[in-house]
């Protein structure tokens, strides 16, 4: 290393002294700020409202995946981004094919156990159980195995286990009583301990299981698979006699299908015409999916009691006692095992069956040679959930309000508001929605103890979940941020926008794109998701959230994205009240797993999560374009759009700290440190 004198040295200070923000700049790169003297488009609710009046048409017939209204409203966008001048993909068309591939797999992953120099293969079906999507072929050793108990959070506190192989066993103690003087299960004897899965983590909180493990770091993860008690005759009857339909039922497909001429048949003919069939796995196949399959991913399986032995083989605390232990529910101490062990996933996937949607892309390219090989994604998800074939159970009701932390109730209750699902259930004289005997008009319902309303005729029942607010209001509110870059000023960085399809039916659209990505994902700098933006809160019913909006997730990954968005909603003539309780990580809807941004932060990408609530009318045929407060929604889409617009017209990058969840009920709208 090269010495540094006293002279060059009083140079370098003086320097700094004069320039101190140069000296800053070097100790620590800058954050990215909202850009300023920029001449914004302006969105327009006028505009919005237009668009979703087709979207949430029943013309559409709810979008739901693999059906024509889904169809129409994918063709529908890409109009729009072509209209604008909005570039298209490659290919020249704004669609992304998204596959969902059904597989047969056949698995011949094993894990070896060695100690004191001996050693045991157990091959899967032999005393091991590996689950069929176990990812691509790996091979991974470890010289000790760290035993963390019942695989609660408690349990992982403290602990190193980072890179480390972690097993865990089931608390098997039985069930307490019932409360209020009931009798235990079974009239009061205890019940057989149901088979326990890897990833139960026992009765384990938020945290634990082997999802707790891999957060912190472990590499691989065991969970032990107790036997069941033997069936009685009584239960096995009824398995031999399920079997037994099932094996008819399929007998009876495969001659409704060979009438029709094959697969597929006739006009009309077939699951994916009619809509069905989209969210289970086909018949035959072992796993059906988006993702890639070859992709190595953490293993986590399970084994059983005869494993669970040859992992004990050399401790000084012996299996049976561990068992044992777990039936009383005591207290099990962490160890680490020395016992070496060795996992290699081996699994072959063989296609079978495919359905294909289409998720909706449009690009506007940067204008910086450099940074336009960078990107800001947009997202939203387009597709809905179709018809309510019947039209019963699926108008208003306040159980479509969002459960609520103990301590966002005590709020609630001490505004002067009725907590709408105390306890998380239905909230007070709110059923689930409309009977039979109810009808299926909007927003209808068979309230309380109220009579029955005569039955309403099929065909004057609503059956059309169209979808306004889930989640037209975002595919919409994109469009807006969409034609607002395609007129107005352009980025440094290159836009993306993505139109969602599949998001509920299980992610599909944003999970493949993730896996097999438009653009390289080490160059996105960030994901923004709009996701329900039309309405307010449980319909202000809880409180005044006429002018609130929830953010999710930007604390997580970047702190920057966070600040940034504090700071550009403050430059708004008339600023959002940005509300943080469905951040934290023990909100009981987790809402920060159930929209397309998780698929990017999966990935480590910064994302942030833009939304105004649940509400009565959610996953309902009452969630109509009437009741979207489209004013609101064009501000927050201005936010959303100014947000990204700083973030693709600067040098500066989001520094990735992940510190994780760091808001949430009662924080303030304010910078984080970094």
């Amino acid at each position: 290393m090269k010495k540094i004198n006293g002279a060059m040295l009083f140079v370098l200070f003086a320097a700094a002294w004069a320039q101190p923000w140069k000296m800053n700049a070097q100790l620590k790169p800058a954050s990215p700020e909202p850009a300023t003297g920029v001449p914004y488009a302006t969105i327009s609710a006028d505009d919005m409202k237009q668009w979703l009046s087709y979207l949430a048409s029943d013309q559409l017939q709810g979008r739901q995946i693999f059906t024509e209204g889904y169809g129409l409203a994918a063709q529908y966008v890409a109009d729009r981004l072509k209209e604008w001048g909005i570039k298209p993909l490659p290919d020249g068309t704004y669609f992304q094919p998204v596959k969902l591939r059904g597989y047969r797999v056949t698995r011949n992953s094993t894990v070896t156990v060695t100690v004191n120099g001996e050693s045991k293969s157990f091959k899967q079906g032999d005393h091991v159980t590996f689950p069929v999507n176990s990812g691509g072929k790996q091979t991974l050793s470890f010289d000790a195995v760290e035993f963390a108990g019942y695989g609660q959070a408690s349990d992982y506190q403290d602990r190193n286990l980072k890179d480390k192989l972690v097993v865990t066993v089931p608390n098997l103690a039985p069930p307490p009583a019932a409360g209020r003087g009931g009798a235990a299960r079974g009239a009061g004897a205890p019940a057989a301990p149901a088979p326990q899965a890897a990833n139960a983590g026992g009765r384990g909180g938020r945290g634990g299981g082997g999802a707790g493990a891999l957060a912190l770091g472990a590499k691989a993860y065991i969970g032990l698979t107790v036997a069941a008690a033997a069936p009685t005759p009584a239960e096995q009857a009824l398995t031999q006699a399920q079997a037994a339909l099932t094996q008819a039922t399929n007998a009876l497909n495969q001659a409704q299908q060979a009438l029709r001429g094959g697969a597929g048949g006739g006009r009309g003919g077939g699951a994916q015409a009619a809509g069905t069939g989209a969210r289970g796995a086909a018949a035959g196949a072992d796993l059906t999916t988006v993702q890639r399959v070859d992709n190595p991913v953490a293993p986590q399986f399970t084994a059983d009691e005869t494993f669970y032995e040859a992992l004990f083989e050399g401790s000084s605390l012996k299996f049976a006692d561990v068992l044992a232990a777990a039936r009383r529910g005591d207290p099990l101490a962490a160890m680490t095992l020395p016992v070496k062990v060795t996992i290699n996933i081996d699994n072959t996937f063989d296609v079978i069956n495919e359905q294909i949607s289409h998720n909706v892309v449009g690009i506007i390219e940067g204008t910086d040679p450099v940074l336009k090989d960078t990107y800001v994604m947009f997202g939203a998800h387009l597709d809905h959930v179709g018809y309510s074939q019947t039209g019963t159970g699926r108008g208003g009701g306040t159980d479509a309000c969002r459960r609520r932390s103990p301590a966002a109730q005590a709020a609630v209750t001490a505004a002067g508001k009725v907590v709408q699902r105390a306890g998380g259930q239905g909230g007070q004289g709110g059923g689930g929605g409309i009977a039979v005997a109810g009808g299926g008009g909007r927003g209808g319902g068979n309230r309380g103890g109220a009579p029955a309303a005569p039955a309403i005729p099929l065909d004057e029942r609503d059956l059309v979940s169209n979808g306004a607010d889930d989640d037209g209001s975002g595919s919409t509110a994109e469009l807006a941020v969409a034609k607002a870059f395609a007129t107005g000023p352009k980025p440094k960085r290159s836009v993306v926008f993505m139109w969602h399809t599949g998001e509920e039916a299980g992610l599909y659209g944003s999970r493949y794109n993730a896996d097999f990505p438009i653009v390289p994902l080490e160059k996105v700098q960030t994901q923004l998701n709009m996701d329900m933006v039309g309405r307010d809160d449980c319909d202000d019913l809880e409180g005044d959230f006429s002018n609130s909006l929830f953010i999710i997730g930007a604390d997580r990954i970047s702190t920057d994205l966070h600040n940034l968005i504090v700071a550009t909603n403050n430059t708004l003539a008339k600023p959002m009240m940005l509300d943080y309780e469905m951040n934290d990580p023990n909100d009981p809807e987790s809402v920060y797993t159930r929209s397309d941004h998780y698929s990017y932060a999966a990935k480590g990408i910064p994302i942030a999560f833009f939304t105004t609530g649940l509400h009565p009318d959610y996953h309902r045929v009452s969630d109509t374009v009437d009741k979207i407060i489209f004013p609101k929604m064009a501000r927050i889409a201005q936010l959303v759009y100014e947000t990204g617009f700083s973030i693709a017209n600067t040098d500066r990058v989001l520094e990735r700290d992940n510190k994780g969840p760091r808001t949430g009920f009662g924080s303030k709208a304010e910078a984080l440190p970094k």
